[in-house]
């Protein structure tokens, strides 16, 4: 069996839970229905159960603050697939109402206080677990001996990191760089692994492709550019830019648009990485769904066989695509925070000319 022959069967075996669960939505809804908006937003979403294949799913704990004080309990006592119960005076929210999919207390439909380990944050914890032990591992072997010949992962990631530091960090950052290489390095392979995990369906979470978890890598930034990089002629700059005055008064324009931008780069992060990241996942289960749509509208036949095989063809690319969008997202991501921290750290101009 050739390369190519090895990676698709690997392909097609990561893709049968998706399948698996479409061909579950299907059953469920009805012989002649299929439901692709729940599919393809039930498997990207987060939820309080990791749902292997079928009816396999591992439950999680939930743990809540309501009417009944501290209660912690497993998610299996909540029901599973839609099928929703009463536990404890909690339940979770069906789909045509508020909060939907969440907890919410029985008598009053409210939310409580929910830190819940759900999906998302469970697939965060196992990430967070991965890149620690790979990143401990690599350490250790340099203070066993320094000078040892890389093997491994060291030897897999060490071009890598120096490519990143030398090539991004450093022309960006400038002097500071061994201040801000710590975060800009953690964040360009937090991103890159939690990418890649994101690919494979068994896991079924995107983590990258949540908008709260991408906000909170842009605040990160956010704060950092403006209060650890930025500098006291930064903030002159800011409220005082070396423009016409007329440009200043009486109407403050600059000082305003430069207050706006600093806003707006933190966002347009957050915004770039979620929206790729979710546009992949999406087409991919979009394509995969269009085979049950076909064999529904078309029925059996050679037209339904034509789509499933040209559907399976396109899902293959988009992964192959998505493992090259992988790197490029975090490197993105990467080189952007690098430079708005470069761009803060403004000296006078007298010692620039120096």
């Amino acid at each position: 069996m050739n390369l190519f022959s090895k990676l698709i069967t690997i392909l097609m075996i990561l893709f049968a839970p998706l399948v698996a669960q479409a061909n579950e939505h299907q059953e469920s809804e009805g012989e002649g229905k299929v439901d692709v908006k729940e599919l393809v937003f039930g498997h990207i979403g987060d939820s309080y159960s990791w749902h292997i294949i079928g009816d396999l799913a591992i439950p999680l704990p939930c743990i809540v603050y309501g009417q009944n004080g501290l209660d912690v309990f497993m998610s299996s006592e909540l029901g599973h697939g839609g099928h929703y119960k009463e536990y404890k005076g909690y339940t979770i929210a069906a789909e045509d109402q508020p909060n939907a999919g969440k907890i919410v207390e029985v008598s009053t439909g409210e939310r409580p206080f929910d830190i819940s380990i759900t999906k998302n944050v469970l697939f965060l914890f196992i990430s967070s677990g991965l890149m620690l032990w790979i990143f401990l591992s690599i350490s250790k072997r340099y203070k066993e001996d320094y000078w040892r010949k890389p093997e491994g992962k060291q030897a897999f990631l060490e071009p890598l990191i120096v490519m990143i530091e030398k090539d991004v960090i450093e022309p960006c950052v400038g002097k500071n760089v061994e201040k801000f290489s710590p975060f800009l390095l953690t964040v360009f392979f937090f991103i890159m692994i939690n990418n890649y995990l994101g690919l494979i369906p068994i896991f079924g979470s995107n983590l990258t492709g949540n908008i709260a978890c991408t906000m909170v890598l842009a605040v990160f930034t956010f704060l950092i550019t403006n209060f650890k990089a930025g500098t006291k002629h930064y903030w002159l700059e800011m409220v005082n830019p070396e423009v016409p005055m007329w440009l200043k008064l009486p109407i403050p324009l600059m000082p305003l648009i430069e207050i706006i931008g600093m806003f707006t780069k933190p966002i347009a992060l957050c915004i770039r990485l979620f929206a790729n990241m979710l546009a992949g996942h999406v087409m991919q289960l979009v394509l995969i769904g269009l085979i049950f749509i076909f064999s529904i509208n078309v029925g059996i036949g050679s037209g339904a066989y034509g789509v499933s095989i040209l559907s399976c063809a396109l899902v293959i690319f988009m992964t192959l695509l998505e493992c090259l969008v992988c790197f490029i997202q975090a490197y993105v991501f990467t080189t952007l925070s690098a430079l708005f921290i470069g761009l803060a750290q403004v000296e006078p101009h007298e010692e620039e000319h120096k």
